[in-house]
This record gives structure tokens, sequence and C-alpha cells, in this order.
């Protein structure tokens, strides 16, 4: 406890904490809020980004004269023209008219610059403003003032047609490979303004004096109020304080988490009383608890984008499947309480994870399924969308004023709580606890040690099956963990494999093999399926709770079959009654308790030669009475109402059981 509480206040914001709460499109109720000082009024971050837009789109672009790409292409057009004229074959009467027509087209073309357009820029056709360098010389020159390499191409065509005695055919050719662009783009130099001018933009508009109105009580809080409230709070948990004042806030912190760490220490000792006796238990929740609220004091410190990226949900699934309902709303609870704390609009965050908890849980109340999880999943990101949607309404007052992309960090919070499946099989592990995944596994009656009992044994699986469907269906109507009560029925009498045929459901008819053995050696043969039983399954590393249903499903109860016949038989030696009784412990869970019953009666209903509704009232209401006259059930915290109704279960179910079983075994 004391380290769980010192780490969460450790890793916690130590701003102080506005003390207002306010939403926008709500009525302010709090008396009238006047500035305590001044205090710059924040820009929304859509006004932010349309500024950043604005910024961007009056940046011009700039570009470089580049002069050597004429002298480049100048000494390139001399070595085609001398090429092309010859392979012409053509007279050098004209030779030279006609390279310095050519030549004077290409240097005015250069003259007046070929650009290299770029499309970021090209928001209206071709034309554009640039800011062009030229010797380090910045001017402001339109892209329509200057040739691109198709209209450069198209004004050399232009003039050689207009020139006589010209072999415009062959210049034009040649020209028009000779253009390349010599004004080119300086992304560098363009990126390096935006982001200046970006760093330079104000993140604030206006200011507002001390002493100055900012909202009167009963008045409606509009966009203009809720800026200035939300500016003011920013600018109160962001104020620097003295170190006298983070001791308070560390203080006032203590306080709060150690309330909460006891809150919960005492819902263990009151309710769960198993729990809090259980130091492995213990650690597992508070490293779960403490865990969840470090990452969220992480992701604030970072300045995660939205804190609804977080998985809260996470919290009560893995409570819910490795311990119960009612601990995993407690612990969700008290961990949105302490977060809620340290957000903004607390109470909307508050709505939005209680009731998405709440969905978690509900939906995976009776886990037997795996893709209950993709369900739970789905029901969340439901949860949310509804939630949201409503109080977007509420604020915004309209649909078309609703941003939807806020609610993205949604569906990545339910996408990541599906990490909970292997958290829940790692705490496994590591603590020793069996989850409903687990149990779930545990009843697939294809598993090695199952398969091995109905092959070994397949009248004890029979039974097997038969105790779990009895019991599943009596602890569901009583109150109690249904999968835990079927994996130990299938489990239970496990140990019969060792010697299946001393045990009438595995034996063929006439054949007993307790006939040629004394009754002392019978009862220990008969006890021992017990202890193998638990030997067989620590073997295997079937979890304790399930070993817990074979020690106990006998409790210390006689063999009364083989006790009664050794007194009728042998009446003058004295007999050691330890010999005929099972070692225990009696049941101590109302889920243990319930398998007693239903493999006691399942067990002897197969002894009736002619079940019919009389019968089966008479043996269930025997072998009940029998074990509580035994004391059997004194530790499982069952009540007489729930053995009544249990009873009529066992009953109804029992109708279609006809079955015979000899007498030696209706109280084994």
């Amino acid at each position: 406890m004391a380290l769980s509480i010192i780490i969460i206040t450790a890793v916690l914001p130590k701003q102080a904490k506005f003390k207002f709460e306010f939403e926008k499109g709500n009525v302010w109720l709090h008396d009238d809020l006047v500035s305590p000082y001044n205090f710059p009024i924040r820009k929304t971050p859509e006004e932010i980004k349309n500024d950043k837009e604005s910024i961007i789109k009056s940046i011009l672009p700039v570009y470089e004269l580049d002069e050597q790409v004429f002298q480049d292409q100048s000494d390139q057009y001399r070595s085609d023209f001398e090429a092309k004229w010859k392979n012409a074959g053509l007279k050098d009467d004209n030779k030279e008219i006609n390279f310095d027509t050519g030549f004077k087209i290409l240097q005015n073309i250069y003259q007046k610059g070929v650009i290299g357009l770029n499309k970021k820029y090209q928001r209206d056709g071709d034309q554009y403003v640039i800011s062009l360098l030229k010797n380090n010389i910045e001017t402001q020159v339109s892209t329509a003032s200057l040739y691109t390499q198709a209209s450069a191409a198209l004004e050399a065509g232009k003039e050689l047609v207009d020139q006589k005695n010209i072999e415009a055919d062959i210049i034009s050719g040649i020209i028009r490979d000779r253009i390349s662009p010599n004004v080119i783009y300086n992304e560098r130099l363009t990126d390096k303004i935006e982001k200046q001018a970006i760093e330079n933009l104000s993140s604030t508009r206006g200011m507002v004096q001390k002493g100055e109105l900012i909202v009167a009580k009963n008045s409606r809080i509009d966009e203009d109020i809720y800026q200035k409230l939300e500016s003011l709070r920013q600018s109160y948990e962001d104020s620097v304080t003295s170190p006298n004042d983070r001791k308070l806030t560390l203080v006032g912190q203590f306080l709060l988490v150690s309330t909460v760490v006891t809150m919960l220490m005492f819902f263990l000792f009151l309710f769960r009383k198993d729990i809090f006796a259980d130091n492995r238990q213990i650690s597992l929740i508070l490293i779960v608890f403490t865990g969840m609220l470090v990452f969220l004091s992480l992701s604030i410190k970072f300045k995660l984008p939205s804190l609804y990226y977080i998985p809260y949900c996470i919290v009560p699934i893995i409570i819910r499947i490795l311990f119960d309902t009612r601990l995993a709303m407690n612990i969700h609870l008290l961990v949105v309480l302490i977060a809620s704390f340290f957000l903004p609009n607390s109470f909307e965050f508050a709505f939005l994870q209680i009731t998405a908890g709440m969905v978690a849980i509900y939906s995976i109340k009776n886990l037997v399924r795996r893709e209950q999880f993709l369900l739970s999943a789905l029901l969340i990101l439901l949860n949310y969308f509804i939630a949201y949607l409503g109080i977007s309404l509420i604020r915004e007052g309209t649909l078309d004023a609703i941003e939807w992309m806020k609610f993205l960090p949604f569906v990545f919070s339910v996408l990541l709580s599906l990490l909970a499946y292997p958290l829940i099989y790692l705490f496994e592990k590591l603590f020793g606890i069996t989850s409903d995944i687990t149990l779930i596994e545990l009843t697939n009656t294809n598993s090695h040690l199952l398969r091995e009992l109905a092959f070994k044994a397949p009248g004890t699986f029979q039974h097997s099956l038969q105790v779990a469907n009895l019991a599943e269906s009596a602890i569901f109507k009583i109150g109690g963990n249904g999968l835990l009560v079927r994996a130990g029925a299938l489990y239970h009498d496990i140990g019969k494999m060792d010697n299946p045929q001393f045990f009438i459901e595995n034996q063929n008819k006439g054949l007993n093999p307790h006939d040629k053995l004394p009754y002392e050696e019978s009862a220990q043969i008969i006890i021992k399926h017990v202890l193998n039983g638990i030997e067989m399954a620590r073997r295997n590393n079937l979890p304790e709770v399930i070993i817990d249903f074979i020690r106990t499903h006998h409790g210390n109860t006689r063999v009364d079959y083989f006790y009664q016949s050794f007194l009728k038989n042998f009446p003058e030696k004295i007999v050691d009654e330890n010999t005929f009784r099972y070692p225990g412990p009696i049941p101590f869970t109302k889920e243990t308790a319930v398998l007693m019953l239903a493999d006691s009666v399942e067990a002897a209903s197969r002894s009736l030669k002619e079940p019919d509704a009389e019968s089966i009232n008479t043996l269930v209401e025997r072998i009940i009475t029998y074990k509580l006259e035994q004391h059997q059930l004194n530790d499982s915290n069952i009540t007489l109402k729930e053995i009544e109704t249990i009873k009529l279960i066992f009953k109804t179910m029992l109708m279609g059981i006809y079955h015979v079983r000899i007498d030696y075994l209706k109280q084994n």
C-alpha cells in the first residue's frame, strides 16, 4: 500500500488545480468571476490552424536564377548545331546566319527566364507570384512574366517562322532540346521561411485585464467566454509556484491517493477477505491500479494529443476476469476519480469512462466464449459513441458543429483494451491466479487429462459430466461461479483412473474386485482416489482452485457401505473409524459445497431401480439431510434457503436419469 501511494503521488502532475469546472453551452452556476490578474486569451486549435494556413499561403516561394544553366546549354547548342547541320548536308552559305539567329533566340529566352513550376504553389493555374533571387537580390515577379519549357519552345518556333532564309525545322529542334529551367525552386530556403513564420505565430489574441468580468452568474458559456475561462485555467495551472506551494500540492495529492487506496483496502477487508489475506492477489491489484495511474501521469507529462487514447477499460476487464464484478467496478471508479481530478472537463471524462467501464464489466459478466472480448470491445465503442454524441449535442447544439475526428482516440483506446487478453495470461502465470479464460480451457473435454479419463474410466467420465450439469445449474441459481463449478466437477474424480475397475460405474456386470478384499482394504482403495486425484492434478499443473474440489468433494464423511458391512460381520472387533473416513477437508465455498451435493446425489440416483418423482424426491432429501447431519456444509457459507433451491433443481434434473448403482457407493 505504502509503495503504491508513494509511486502514484510521485508521478502525478504537480501543477495547481483550477477550482472551477465548466462546459461550453452550459450555464455558469458559480458567482460572478472577475479576472484576478492580467492574462492573454489563447487561440483555439482551430484558430491556430487557420492562422498557420493563412501564413503558409502568404509566403512566396523562393526561386534562384542559375546563370550556369545558360552557359551549359549554349555550349551544347553549338555542338548540336554543328552536328545536325553537317548531317543535313546543307551548304555553309547561310550557316552563320542560322547559328546566330538560333543563338539569339536561345539567349533571349534565358534572359527572360525559364521556370520549373512547383505544384504546391499552382493554386490558380500556372500563374503565381514568386520571390526571385538574382545575385542575392530579391525581387517579386509573377510566373506569367517567365517562360515555362513548353511556352519557351512555342515562342522560339514563332520567331523562327518569321525569319527568311532560315532552316526553321532544324534550328527549332536544336533550341527545343536546349531549353531547361534556369529559375530553380529553393525548397530548403522556402521551408526555412515558413518554419520561422509559424514559430513567430502568436498563440494568443488579446488580453483580459485584472478586475475585468469574465462571466456573470447564470450566464450561458458561449464560445468567447469559454475561451477566456480556458485561458484563465491554463494560465493558472501553468503558473510557476513557489517551492512551498509545490510541497503543499504534494501533500494534497498524498492525502487524496492515500484515501483512495485505503478505501480499496477497506473494501477488500469487508467484502473479499480471501483476497485481503492473500499478498499475491493484493500485489496484483495494486500493480494494475498503480500502473494505470502512472501511465496516465506520463501521458499528461509528455502531452499526448488526447488523453482518450489511454485504454481505461483495460483495468475493469482485467480485474473482472481475474476476480469479480464488484471489485472490478470498485477499482475502476477509484481510478477514474483520481484521474478526473487532474484532467480538464473532469465531469465529461468521468461520465465517459465510468459508463464505458460499466459496459465492459456487464458485457463479460458470464465469460463462456473468447469472442465475448470482441463483443465487449464493440459495446464499449458504442457506449463511447452515444456518450460523445450526447455531450457534443449538449455543448454545440447542432450536429454540424460536432468534431467527429475527436472520436478517433476512443477507437484507438478500445483497440488497446484488447491487450487485456495477453496481460491476463501474464498475470495468471506470475501470481498464480485462475481466470475464467483458463476455466474455459479446462472445461474443454478434448483436453489431455479428460480424454485420458474418458478412455481409462468411461463410467467415471460420464458420471463427472452429469455432476457438472447438476452442479452448474444449481450454482447459477443460487449465485456463484458456474465455470469454476463445471471445471471442478469434470476433474473431481480423476483419481479413479489409477484403479478404475474398483468403482462400480466402470465395472462389467457380475465382476466386482471388492468381493475378494477385506472391508478395510476396499475402503482404503475407495478413499485413495481423492489423494490420487490431488497428486495427478498437481502433476498435470491444474490450478489449486480445481484441486480444492478434488480434496473436498467427499469432505470427511465415512465410506458407509464398507463401514456398516464391517460392523455387521465383525461385531466383536474394535473398529478404527478413521480407516473408513475420507481425510477432508469439508467444503469451504459455495461452489465446493454444491459439487459435493451434486456428486452424492448423482451417484446415489444410479441405485434407483424404478426412478420416479417420489423416489427421486426421497433420495435427494435423504442425501442432503445426511450431509447436513454430518456437518459437511458448516464452512461453505451456504444458507438453508439456498439448499432448498438446490434440492428443487436436483429433483427436476434427475427425472431424466435412470442408471442403477449398488448400495455401497450411495454415500461416496
